[in-house]
């Protein structure tokens, strides 16, 4: 009974250890795992990628090639009452001519030929409703593509306010990594000089306690701001449009101690 207890545990202790194996593997090669000490472009760079990249950017700038082909139709309206107009015709025809002489009857004299008819024209037309209406209608396709030029700009500003608050705060939260990061390290250095206190009888079990939970803390709040620094870091890689650096699957200095 005891043997089979022992290969139940050997068992039970392999199988978590290759558990815990495939978990390790898994962060490590999870593409989040991006270096906090990463050096970003300037922010210039990232907001010109930001505009050449973002989609209702370009809607907005296809909507003023739309409004201007708009304008100059309008301003070209009148053409279609000024034009040349021209037809040829090919085919059989039966002519028919009368011929009178004076103190004789009308002869009908009929003939059938083959040929060619063409004819060429110019026409003007002067539409009262166009007239009257042309300059209000060029005035409001000007009026569009002033809303389109000025809808685009804000789209502009829009973007450019967006790339410079994700910026600030992926420094923001990088930072707060690097504080978070330190703390875990210090907490982590003195929750070994407790172990070795409290094996040695110095410590209490109180104390031993205390001194594990604020690790544990450090730990949690650690975890916390890297996961809000690599959420902000992804989150303006998309807006730009670029990968800002090769992630790393680097873990912190500070879980090697």
């Amino acid at each position: 009974m005891k043997l089979i207890n022992i290969i139940l545990l050997s068992a039970g202790l392999i199988y978590s250890s290759l558990c815990n194996a495939q978990a390790q593997n898994t962060v490590d090669a999870n593409p989040a795992n991006i270096n906090p000490n990463a050096v970003f472009p300037p922010l210039s760079v990232m907001i010109d990628s930001a505009l050449a990249t973002n989609a209702m950017v370009r809607f907005r700038e296809e909507g003023i090639i739309g409004k201007q082909c708009n304008l100059k139709s309008y301003q070209n309206y009148w053409t279609r009452n000024i034009g040349l107009q021209a037809d040829i015709r090919y085919g059989t025809f039966d002519n028919f001519s009368t011929n009178t002489s004076e103190g004789q009857s009308p002869s009908v004299l009929a003939t059938r030929s083959s040929q060619t008819n063409y004819g060429v024209g110019a026409y003007i037309k002067f539409p009262l409703q166009d007239l009257v209406n042309r300059k209000n209608q060029v005035r409001m396709a000007q009026s569009e593509l002033d809303q389109a030029h000025s809808m685009a700009e804000a789209q502009r500003d829009e973007v450019t306010q967006l790339v410079i608050k994700q910026y600030n705060d992926v420094l923001l939260k990088q930072r707060l990594l690097k504080i978070r990061s330190k703390n875990l390290s210090t907490a982590r250095v003195n929750m070994e000089m407790v172990e070795k206190e409290f094996q040695n009888g110095v410590v209490s079990v109180t104390e031993y306690a205390r001194i594990s939970d604020i690790v544990a803390r450090n730990e949690s709040d650690y975890e916390t701001a890297r996961t809000d620094y690599v959420t902000a870091y992804m989150i303006l890689e998309e807006i730009i449009g670029f990968s800002i650096g090769a992630p790393t699957s680097t873990n912190n200095t500070n879980e090697n101690n």
